[in-house]
């Protein structure tokens, strides 16, 4: 992901100096769940909207509720699965970006889930597979033979699930033998969870994204 092509500066993170009226005023003009709070011109946390919300005091300042703050953040060089593991670890829909701990700018999370959008694994035609196998005779390589050997080409792949028996992974395949490659995975003792034709697997990430549309515009 180049996140050079991202990042908004469309607001000023606020200051230790700023007040809880001032944070508020900028949740109220911008759908964000979190402010960045910067003091001498570094990064020091965000402070989110709900905390904002529960002080009575409009008048006190930022500098006063830093026990509250939650720090969280993107380098400028991080993937965007790391970045996706921010935004959902601290239910946020922007994240600072940092450079040697110096505020760049934010990422927003619809912008990331619209660059997912166009990887191979969500944009391009095929077929979901969800399998498991006990954790011990589970590996990435055989997933991949089994795959390759049915003449079939890996769009994406990704543990889905893994406790202290089983691993289930999650692949998308473009094929043309999706049967063959199901009764392969079956003999080598795989259990197939679910399979999923495209289109199906198309109508659930519209009802996903549908929800998360209405998580962002709250």
């Amino acid at each position: 992901m180049n996140m050079t092509d991202y990042i908004s500066n469309d607001f000023k993170p606020l200051t230790t100096q700023n007040t809880v009226k001032e944070a508020l005023k900028l949740f109220e003009t911008h759908l964000i769940t979190h402010i960045p709070v910067l003091e001498n011109n570094h990064f020091i946390g965000c402070i989110s909207q709900t905390d904002v919300l529960s002080i009575d005091n409009r008048a006190i300042s930022l500098k006063e509720l830093q026990s509250i703050f939650e720090y969280f953040k993107t380098e400028f060089n991080e993937s965007i699965l790391d970045t996706l593991k921010v935004f959902a670890e601290y239910n946020s829909n922007i994240t600072p970006i940092l450079i040697n701990n110096n505020y760049f700018g934010y990422l927003e999370l619809s912008d990331v889930l619209d660059e997912l959008n166009q990887t191979p694994f969500l944009n391009s035609e095929g077929f979901i597979l969800v399998v498991e196998k006990n954790i011990d005779d589970y590996t990435m390589s055989e997933i991949a033979q089994i795959i390759e050997s049915n003449n079939g080409i890996i769009l994406g792949v990704y543990e889905s699930k893994r406790d202290t028996e089983k691993v289930q992974a999650t692949l998308k395949i473009s094929s043309q033998e999706i049967n063959d490659i199901i009764q392969t995975f079956r003999r080598y003792n795989y259990t197939v969870i679910s399979e999923l034709k495209d289109d199906m697997y198309l109508e659930e990430l519209k009802d996903r994204s549908d929800y998360l549309q209405k998580f962002l515009n709250t």
